[in-house]
């Protein structure tokens, strides 16, 4: 059964019942799920830009988009216009498979994981969890890497609460630490 299959036909009522939702409709749901990488000012080389555009779209199957700045930061070396990181969005088909891809194995592969941090959720009920290198995920291979990056995983959801944020993500199965 995939993830999901499992949320429409076991979570969603569990959470109903527990959050005390009259509907379904009112049950919290992931709206969608973004990937990013920050490009700092002395990372500008095309090689770079190249391979973290090479590895967004491996791990997300998705072409990736540039985000530019939109003002002039001195203190950053950044001026607006300029290229700061680089993003890709999934939504439907391709947010539950790359969700169950995280859960069951990205997460596994880190070394010395010990679940993530409750205050990794926000106040709308999103998660946001950074990867200090992007070598856990399946698609990419040790042995064809040149240089290493991190990658930031935001899970957006229609929680509205902490609280509800949690419930849907434990749900879910992610790995929190106690």
């Amino acid at each position: 059964m995939t993830l999901k299959e499992r949320y429409a036909k076991e979570i969603v009522p569990a959470l109903q019942k527990s959050l005390g939702d009259k509907s379904r409709m009112a049950v919290p749901g992931v709206l969608k799920v973004s990937l990013s990488v920050r490009i700092s000012s002395s990372q500008k080389d095309a090689k770079f830009l190249e391979t973290v555009d090479q590895t967004l779209r491996r791990i997300s199957g998705q072409q990736s988009v540039e985000t530019k700045a939109k003002k002039s930061v001195s203190g950053f070396k950044v001026r607006e216009g300029m290229t700061v990181g680089r993003v890709v969005t999934l939504r439907g088909a391709r947010m539950w498979d790359f969700m169950e891809k995280l859960l069951m194995f990205t997460f596994p592969r880190i070394t010395d994981f010990r679940g993530i941090s409750k205050k990794h959720i926000d106040a709308n009920g999103n998660l946001t969890v950074g990867f200090r290198e992007y070598l856990p995920f399946p698609e990419i291979r040790p042995d064809e890497v040149e240089r290493v990056h991190g990658v930031q995983v935001t899970v957006a959801t229609n929680a509205r609460t902490k609280a509800r944020g949690l419930a849907l993500f434990e749900a879910l199965g992610f790995p929190f630490h106690r």
